[in-house]
């Protein structure tokens, strides 16, 4: 999946901004509102760094592998909306948009709404992973993948293979648990 012409760019306040980064990264976590797990997640896979709510842009003009994080909350989503929709307007093209990890902000089940709003967004995005609510990062216990819950461990397997199968971006396969 790839940006595609006739998307209208949201709005310049809903924008995300870009950031020359001074180093290249396999790939890059972007969290699209602040509290969107966007450090958890980097802190979880050395050399793959959070892109500080911004889209980052390598040296050297190469492309950016970027998974979007949004909490489930309805601001969450639609700031992952509007980062959905200026990367698919064409306006980062130095990006590779791998997929959107939506992070559960509460624990239990979605009401409704929340749940057909992430739907509607993930037919936008190549994949989207979903992570239950994780109580020992809401208390800001030390961070390791192998004491994470399975959903993390398999969203790390995944973009492992995604990043070294050299098939990046390329599947449309949603990942909804």
């Amino acid at each position: 999946m790839t940006p595609q012409r006739g998307v209208p760019a949201p709005d310049r306040v809903d924008q995300l901004a870009v950031y020359d980064q001074p180093q290249s990264a396999e790939l890059w976590w972007l969290g699209v509102h602040g509290g969107a797990s966007e450090s958890s997640l980097a802190a979880l896979v050395p050399g793959w760094p959070a892109a500080s709510h911004g889209w980052p842009r390598p040296p050297r003009g190469a492309p950016a592998n970027v998974v979007l994080t949004a909490r489930s909350s309805m601001y969450g989503l639609r700031s992952a909306r509007s980062a959905a929709t200026q990367w698919a307007a064409g306006m980062v093209p130095h990006v590779k948009v791998l997929g959107l990890v939506i992070v559960a902000d509460a624990p239990g089940r979605l009401p409704r709404p929340l749940r057909e709003f992430a739907q509607v967004i993930s037919g936008g995005l190549p994949r989207t992973w979903t992570i239950p609510w994780i109580e020992s990062w809401r208390v800001d216990e030390p961070l390791a993948l192998s004491d994470a819950p399975r959903e993390v461990r398999r969203l790390i397997d995944d973009l492992e293979a995604l990043t070294h199968s050299g098939a990046v971006g390329t599947t449309n396969r949603k990942e909804h648990r």
